[in-house]
């Protein structure tokens, strides 16, 4: 089985030019072409927290929206939602409270994807390096059911080095960095990961960088290929 995953921080649905366009940022996802997009930013900041992206037009283009709202107007738990293509089942989404200085949160989604379950999470850690570690810490532990091939991605926050690795905290995670992400008009950090567990074969990782997605948010969506391995090649605690 393989599968395409990618992240994507909307910035709320702000562009370069300072307009929330949703219609611009749904278009940036159909260009990723992704089987699994993790979505962060994916509500208003204030008030009613109301969504930014309109849950018919995800419907039209061929999504289902796994999440867990934060108020009855959004469509995220503190901005994390997971979109997933519509023959790819949703059995289950789980919601993660994180360790932190300001809201923070991730969705944890068991998919049947028609060759097997697997557990997604899509996140989005804390601007603190201390609370990132710990966040990091908390969803190595608890962001999958055991024994289910895994992938957790989205805005970590992180530029310096791998989250966690130094203390073994990715232990049984593989990290990848496609690249540079932001700021989207001129990419110098990689804050958006994919990580994955060792079921897993990646095929490919890359930065969609279209001139679209350098206007839609200042975050440019990341996508990695990853295919399923055989059981008997793989060994994961």
């Amino acid at each position: 089985m393989q599968l395409t995953f990618a992240s994507y921080n909307i910035h709320k649905g702000i562009g370069a030019d300072r307009r929330r366009d949703p219609d611009r940022i749904l278009s940036v996802i159909e260009e990723v072409d992704a089987d699994i997009i993790a979505l962060q930013e994916v509500d208003e900041r204030f008030g009613s927290r109301r969504a930014v992206l309109d849950k018919d037009d995800i419907a039209a283009l061929g999504w289902n929206v796994a999440a867990h709202s934060t108020k009855p107007a959004s469509m995220g738990w503190h901005g994390n939602a997971l979109l997933v293509r519509s023959h790819i089942n949703v059995l289950k989404v789980d919601a993660e409270t994180l360790p932190r200085l300001e809201p923070r949160g991730a969705v944890r989604v068991k998919l049947d994807t028609g060759g097997g379950e697997i557990c997604v999470t899509c996140m989005h850690l804390d601007l603190s390096g201390l609370r990132r570690k710990r966040q990091f810490a908390h969803l190595c532990t608890n962001s999958r059911a055991p024994g289910l091939p895994a992938v957790m991605m989205g805005d970590c926050n992180e530029w310096i080095r791998p989250i966690g690795e130094e203390r073994g905290l990715a232990a049984h995670w593989q990290m990848v960095e496609p690249g540079p992400s932001f700021p989207a008009r001129r990419p110098l950090l990689a804050l958006d990961r994919v990580m994955h567990t060792p079921h897993w074969e990646m095929l490919g990782a890359e930065v969609h960088s279209s001139r679209m997605a350098r206007q839609a948010s200042d975050h440019l969506p990341i996508k990695v290929t990853l295919r399923l391995q055989d059981a008997p090649n793989v060994h994961d605690s």
